[in-house]
């Protein structure tokens, strides 16, 4: 996804610095405050209490010294350093959204946003026919069926290997190939890790998948079946294959990825909540899809995330 530019005007400028002043105020009442480092700055400790040195920290000369930018915690006795940016670190049971790039012997390599490719294995997801059987060669020349290369996949995380890559599965009906829809790239730390990442919008008739790689997924609605047969799981593949997907649909698709495109031009954490706000806003304001990325609206969004935080932070001292 393409870096969103937006030119301001004089009076916009003004509103928008004061908007994120006014957020990093508040974030500053919210939470004890943090030390900011920067590489090779000393982090202040007391060596009296048997302090851990964690990820970021260094020993030298006797004090303990940042490696990386970010800010300093402190859980128990250890130390460390959380960079505020960071790339996507895997964890098992992470929902991530992947594109192929090779199909090989028994298995394909998917690109998600990390150093490596992660690899699904055939035997890892579920077959077409939905029986559960040993899989033969048949089925390994029958891979490109399921999937082929730069189609765009749902999984989760399963383990790591000994070389530092990823296996991956699909053995439910939630996971698989996604279509008719927009894949959106964001950075990974404005994820963060949930009980719940598909989401069916209802009043919008999308499904959204928030991917922990910074792959969020926002398309047409599928109605997965859990007792669904292999034949009726085929005729509906060909009505979806047959069907188009309405215009409404389609620029409702349109109207909750550019609020994902706002949001993450801001740098604001992604949720559920935040998104359908943001859609919600655009709708009661009559701000037609194209003009949601205007300066505007940009603004806008700004000072409704300060709104938001504040009356967070006031229900929070009650």
């Amino acid at each position: 996804m393409r870096e969103l530019r937006v030119l301001l005007n004089q009076t916009q400028k003004v509103r928008l610095q004061a908007a994120l002043q006014h957020l990093r105020d508040l974030s500053f009442q919210a939470s004890s405050p943090a030390i900011p480092v920067t590489i090779a700055d000393t982090i202040p400790v007391n060596r009296e209490d048997g302090i851990l040195k964690g990820h970021g920290t260094l020993e030298f000369n006797g004090q303990v010294v940042a490696t990386q930018c970010g800010v300093v915690e402190q859980v128990n006795k250890l130390v460390y350093v959380r960079a505020l940016k960071a790339r996507y670190k895997p964890e098992v049971g992470d929902i991530i959204i992947g594109r192929v790039n090779e199909i090989a012997p028994k298995r394909w390599r998917i690109e998600i946003n990390f150093s490596q490719d992660a690899v699904l294995m055939l035997q890892s997801m579920n077959l077409p026919d939905g029986i559960q059987r040993r899989r033969t060669a048949v089925d390994e020349l029958n891979m490109r069926s399921i999937f082929e290369e730069n189609d765009v996949v749902c999984a989760e995380v399963r383990g790591f290997q000994h070389d530092g890559s990823l296996h991956l599965q699909a053995r439910s009906q939630k996971y698989g190939k996604l279509e008719r829809g927009q894949l959106l790239t964001v950075p990974a730390y404005l994820v963060k890790r949930r009980k719940q990442h598909f989401h069916h919008l209802e009043q919008y008739g999308v499904d959204l998948i928030l991917g922990c790689n910074g792959f969020i997924w926002v398309g047409e609605h599928v109605v997965l079946g859990e007792n669904e047969m292999p034949e009726d799981q085929e005729s509906r593949m060909e009505n979806q294959e047959q069907n188009f997907t309405p215009l409404k649909v389609r620029q409702q698709i349109c109207r909750i990825a550019n609020s994902v495109r706002l949001l993450s031009a801001h740098g604001f954490s992604l949720s559920l909540e935040i998104i359908l706000d943001t859609a919600e806003a655009s709708v009661s304001s009559n701000v037609e899809i194209n003009d949601m990325l205007g300066a505007e609206f940009y603004v806008q969004t700004a000072e409704r995330e300060v709104q938001r935080r504040a009356s967070l932070l006031k229900k929070s001292r009650r």
